[in-house]
C-alpha cells in the first residue's frame, strides 16, 4: 500500500525532535483518499521508519508492503 505523508516538524531541545503527521492520503491511478482521520496526528514519530511500522500494525499490513512518501 502507497502512503503519501505531509509531515509537522516537533520543537524538541534535542537536536532531532521528530514530526507528527499533518496529513495522510494513499493513492491509486484514479483517486487520492484521505486516511488522516484514521490515525493519531500527534503523535511525535522519531522517524519515516516508525511510521512505516505504526501503519503497516494499523492496516493490517507487513511493513515491507508499506510504502512512504513525504509531501
Amino acid at each position: 500500500m502507497h502512503f503519501i505523508y505531509m509531515p509537522r516538524r516537533v520543537a524538541s531541545r534535542h537536536a532531532d525532535g521528530g514530526f507528527t503527521v499533518h496529513k495522510l492520503w494513499t493513492q491509486n491511478a484514479e483517486q487520492r483518499t484521505d486516511l488522516s482521520d484514521l490515525i493519531d496526528r500527534s503523535y511525535p514519530y522519531g522517524s519515516p521508519r516508525e511510521l512505516r511500522w505504526h501503519l503497516a500494525e494499523r492496516f493490517g499490513l507487513q511493513p515491507k508492503d508499506c510504502v512512504l512518501k513525504a509531501a
